[in-house]
């Protein structure tokens, strides 16, 4: 640990994300109960530095870096930085802690966020803290089936990366066998257009896209 560290800093860590990693940092007891802290717009896990020493020690508070911010990994070029994507991010992070339930201590732009993410998974946050957040209000009817959308669209992204298998090598033909047998209105001359854009090659023949 640098001489710089903050007070009561006793890890930092860093969660694989599919578009690298999303780093973050440790204060208090393992054994405590988990506070995921969400920094604003523009700023970086070491927001709380100063705060979280002055906090109960009792406690496992986790600082995380959102994607772009301090040591997290940025998104690729052109994909833009949307509040959804920071609701999701900490849906990876607390599945990579192993967390079923915790507390969110959210400043300015980490409490939107950290509120948005309490109304899409209710059953996760134990208390939502809010410092210096700007207002957000969700009207009831639509909102509920927003979210309700919202949830399942992130599940299902989680689901689908956990589930992926190693890529396939196989010859041209015989993906163009493939194609073909599930696109039935497909001619062999459309497949093999859509397979020489839709595929690499390698040395022992073509991965699939």
């Amino acid at each position: 640990m640098s001489e710089n560290a903050a007070p009561g800093l006793i890890s930092e860590l860093k969660l694989a994300v599919p578009w690298g990693h999303i780093a973050a940092k440790a204060w208090g007891s393992l054994q405590g109960p988990p506070v995921l802290c969400l920094h604003g717009w523009l700023d970086n896990a070491s927001s709380f530095d100063r705060l979280i020493p002055l906090l109960p020690q009792d406690f496992y508070y986790v600082a995380m870096d959102f994607g772009g911010h301090g040591l997290s990994s940025h998104y690729s070029p052109g994909v833009p930085y949307y509040l959804q994507t920071f609701v999701s991010e900490i849906r990876r992070v607390v599945a990579a802690l192993k967390w079923n339930r915790f507390s969110i201590l959210g400043h300015s732009f980490g409490g939107v966020v950290g509120g948005m993410f309490f109304c899409t998974f209710p059953e996760m946050v134990d208390k939502l803290i809010l410092l210096d957040t700007p207002l957000f209000l969700l009207e009831s009817d639509e909102m509920e089936n927003l979210l309700t959308y919202k949830r399942r669209a992130i599940e299902h992204v989680l689901q689908v990366e956990a589930s992926q298998e190693p890529s396939h090598v196989f010859s041209l033909k015989q993906l163009l066998q493939r194609l073909l047998k599930s696109n039935s209105h497909l001619s062999e001359e459309c497949g093999e257009l859509l397979l020489q854009r839709g595929t690499t090659k390698v040395a022992t023949g073509r991965e699939q896209h």
